[in-house]
Order: C-alpha cells, then structure tokens, then sequence
C-alpha cells in the first residue's frame, strides 16, 4: 500500500492499482486520482471536504461511493454520500476501512461538536480527523495532526504515545509557520521514539510506503 501525503490534510492511498482519497478539503492542491473506488470525509469542516474536489470526483468517477458521519451527509447534502459511523467496517475494491472515535475534539465550549470519524485502512494506516480517538488495533503508519485551534503538542504527544505506531508523520499543518512544523515534527518524532517507531518528515508529495 503506499500513501500519498496530499496539502493539508488530504491523503491518497493506493492499493493494487486503486485509488482511495481521505479528506480533500479547500485546502488541498487539485486532485489527479486514477481508478478512484472511494473517498472518505472524516468530518464536515471545510478544510477537509470542498464541493469543488467532489464535483470533479463525482464527474470522473461517478460510481465511487463518498463515505462521512452523520453531519457530512447534512454538509454536503448535494452529493450522494453513504452514512458511516464509529465501529463500522466497511470495504471497498482493495481496502477495508475500519471507523472510529464519533465526535470532533472540542475547539471551546461555545463552538458546536460535530461528527468525527478517524478510519484505518487495511489494518495499517490510520487518520484521526480532528480528533484524538485511540483505535482498537496496531496501528503501522499514524498520520497524526500537528497544527489545529482544537489542539496542543502536549495532547499530540500523549495521543502518538497511546497509539504507539511503528511510523509517524504531521499532517493538518496549514495553520503551522515553518518554524511551528519543525517544532512539532520535533516533538512528534520525540513521542513516537519513546515508543519505539520512527517519524517521517513529509511534505506535500511525499510517499510513504506500508
């Protein structure tokens, strides 16, 4: 499986020729996919999902089911979207995605919590979304957010620990200056050497082998 780090917080992973696309939100370059069987939207903020990137989705590949919580079908009620919640499993063409967590992490009390799934995909690569939800399993390369209003390095750090994943890499960074990646990178590869893995300093466009 190889895993694409896309701007933001978008990836693309591949799997015997097909394609799967986590999060292409409004900060994401445009997208090139070949043989794209699924996308999946771990929560309604605009920064992961972008009517844009879904129409273009929709238009190449237009059997490809859209997977989200509850609150991304509202979001994005003019596309059709399959419901997903925590604890499902859902495949498609090669991957298995396994959903977790349920809820954002909280920005301030008078912001409004909305649905959040972290998905696994085949047993190796995991993705939060904006959240801190711990999966159920071994987790080979955690793709871990360094930079939101919602977090701290303390929490990234503690989450990383918890998760103990062989390989590590920063993504949600668009809020981050250069200076505050390098940082968190920092603290990020510290957490992750603690329990014994290794972080990898990806850009946009950097492949990362599972």
């Amino acid at each position: 499986m190889r895993i694409v780090k896309r701007g933001h917080a978008c990836l693309e992973v591949t799997e015997s020729g097909k394609t799967l696309i986590i999060d292409p939100g409004d900060h994401t370059e445009a997208l090139d996919p070949s043989d794209l069987v699924a996308v999946v939207i771990t929560h309604e903020h605009p920064d992961h999902w972008d009517a844009a990137h879904l129409s273009a989705i929709r238009e190449r590949f237009p059997e490809a089911p859209i997977f989200g919580p509850p609150g991304v079908l509202e979001a994005a009620e003019e596309f059709e979207l399959v419901p997903v919640h925590a604890g499902e499993t859902h495949t498609v063409g090669p991957f298995e995605l396994q959903f977790f967590g349920g809820v954002h992490a909280v920005i301030h009390e008078s912001i409004p919590v909305v649905d959040n799934v972290g998905v696994l995909v085949n047993g190796m690569l995991y993705y939060p979304g904006d959240s801190f939800a711990v999966p159920d399993a071994t987790v080979d390369v955690l793709a871990t957010p360094a930079g939101a209003p919602w977090l701290k390095i303390s929490e990234v750090m503690d989450f990383v620990v918890a998760v103990a994943p062989k390989r590590t890499f920063a993504t949600h960074v668009m809020s981050l200056s250069e200076a505050g990646l390098a940082m968190s990178n920092a603290r990020i590869r510290g957490a992750v050497e603690h329990v014994g893995g290794t972080h990898i300093m990806a850009e946009p466009g950097t492949v990362i082998d599972a």
